[in-house]
């Protein structure tokens, strides 16, 4: 097992990727992307297939402009994300 992590640490080290990773036991950090990632797949991936990996990133790309400019969401006062940041910016 210890050689595991020591080679999973070395490879991220390898591709310049920083593992981000909580205190054991604490998923806290994680549930806005797992939140995020439950949504991209119920309300993309799911509900289509893609006639290429282009085709798929195109549809991710247009689902995340989407995801931020244009899905409202009750918990922002009906605004979506980019609405309701701009919102508050201009408050401040």
């Amino acid at each position: 097992l210890n050689y595991q992590l020591k080679n999973y640490r070395q490879t991220l080290k390898q591709h310049g990727i920083t593992k981000s990773m909580s205190r054991k036991g604490n998923c806290l950090d994680n549930s806005v992307i797992e939140n995020f990632f439950g949504l991209l797949k119920s309300e993309l991936l799911y509900l289509q297939e893609f006639e290429s990996m282009a085709h798929f990133e195109q549809e991710l790309n247009d689902y995340i402009h989407y995801y931020n400019h244009k899905r409202m969401k009750e918990k922002l006062k009906d605004l979506s994300p980019v609405e309701y940041r701009t919102q508050v910016l201009a408050v401040a």
